[in-house]
């Protein structure tokens, strides 16, 4: 056999051993997606303000295929009968505009993928950017954050923001919705100087009417191209531009101050676009308005310093409630990348402030969804619903009793591992120290 012969035989065998191994791990995935169990002795959190107390929640093919009372369901109908000892169900919490996955460590300019050169460019994709191996994603699974919304900054118009699961193999694998909507910094009307700790002055921005004018001018230049209907002339952000106008996509806003948000309706409105406002630190002032135009709010001020000097000094924490007096859809979220971890001890902190614990948990879970537009498959435990969940021994809005015991992304078991924990258990087993 000469060593042509030799090098062919050994190559056929190594892709047989290849397809056998690639045969057996889809066969096993596929065995994964298939199972059944169900979690007894649990209560329930639904999502939708709704609780019920010794509860089950079972799972079939990666659906929820049944919850409610425990007396109510079929247990025996599944593969794998889970006991809860008593704990907690919650749907897996949802961190809206963060940049997880964009950034591993926000110092080294290297690791910072979310900002794009130009000041209007509607076309970039923050999904194709998505890093499914960032060590800090594993860190925000073990506080429930199990879905988020990565989101472009900077320019004009950054860009468009996809929802993704935090737990993947890479970013085809971690999206749930792909480009659901297109992200806009609405200019200030003031400038501030100084630091968070003595804010300084402020000064009005003479460019802020410039600015105004050259968003709408923008805007007619997009709705000109889609009226011409040009097929052989395609422009790519103008192509992102035709689905905005058509509400296919939403237009998140970025704005905090009250009279910019009015200005910011009044001149997207005539549009026809479906518009988010992001921030939102003073949209409390403006909450008639906002209810009346049937606009929704992804709240970020929670744990801010108050905007302006009159501001009363609790203001930032009770603004969730007034929005939900007032009748405004709203969610509560955390920018930026390591901090998106407290997502839920900030919505508790808001749950001191006016709201109801279960209001303040679908602050984080079905109001993120139906803003986001992923209702139909996250945000609360209900069937036919992404078995997206999590057990928890306590409280989950609570630091001190949020202690996770399982997590579940698709029906699919989450290792609540990182590398905070493979530090910590080492360190515990070198000096011989017990786990708390």
């Amino acid at each position: 056999m000469n060593i042509l012969t030799r090098l062919n035989t050994r190559f056929s065998h190594c892709f047989l051993a290849l397809a056998l191994l690639l045969t057996t791990t889809i066969s096993a995935q596929n065995k994964a997606a298939e199972a059944s169990f169900v979690i007894k002795n649990v209560t329930l959190h639904l999502g939708n303000g709704q609780t019920i107390a010794s509860g089950a929640i079972a799972v079939k093919n990666g659906k929820i295929d049944a919850v409610g009372a425990e007396n109510t369901i079929k247990l025996n109908d599944y593969a794998e009968l889970i006991d809860g000892k008593g704990q907690h169900v919650y749907p897996s919490f949802i961190a809206p505009n963060t940049q997880l996955g964009l950034v591993e460590l926000e110092s080294v300019r290297a690791t910072r993928d979310f900002n794009e050169l130009g000041h209007f460019n509607p076309n970039i994709r923050s999904l194709i950017a998505f890093n499914a191996d960032s060590e800090i994603l594993p860190t925000m699974c073990f506080n429930g954050v199990l879905v988020a919304e990565t989101t472009p900054q900077g320019g004009r118009i950054s860009g468009q923001s996809s929802i993704v699961q935090l737990r993947a193999f890479n970013w085809e694998d971690a999206v749930v919705a792909a480009d659901n909507g297109l992200h806009i910094n609405f200019p200030n009307r003031f400038h501030y100087t100084g630091w968070w700790a003595e804010p300084g002055l402020t000064q009005g921005n003479k460019g802020y009417d410039k600015d105004l004018q050259a968003i709408k001018i923008y805007f007619d230049e997009a709705r000109a191209y889609v009226a011409r209907n040009n097929p052989e002339q395609k422009n790519l952000k103008f192509e992102v531009m035709r689905e905005v106008l058509a509400r296919k996509k939403k237009l998140f806003v970025h704005i905090d101050e009250a009279q910019a948000i009015a200005d910011a309706i009044d001149l997207f409105l005539p549009y026809g676009v479906e518009i988010v406002i992001v921030g939102g630190a003073e949209s409390y002032l403006v909450a008639d308005l906002l209810k009346a135009n049937n606009i929704a709010v992804v709240y970020h001020g929670v744990h801010d310093l108050p905007t302006t000097p009159d501001m009363d000094f609790d203001q930032m924490y009770k603004t969730p409630y007034l929005l939900q007096k007032a009748g405004v859809k709203f969610c509560i979220g955390l920018s930026g990348s390591w901090q998106v971890r407290n997502l839920p001890f900030v919505a508790g902190n808001a749950a001191a402030y006016g709201l109801t614990k279960e209001q303040a948990l679908s602050a984080i879970t079905l109001n993120t969804a139906e803003i986001l537009g992923v209702s139909t498959r996250l945000g609360s435990l209900e069937v036919g619903k992404d078995a997206t969940f999590f057990v928890s021994k306590g409280d989950a809005l609570d630091m001190r009793t949020s202690i996770l015991s399982m997590a579940y992304i698709q029906g699919k078991l989450v290792v609540l591992s990182s590398r905070q924990q493979v530090l910590y258990d080492k360190y515990m087993q070198k000096f011989g120290l017990e786990k708390k």
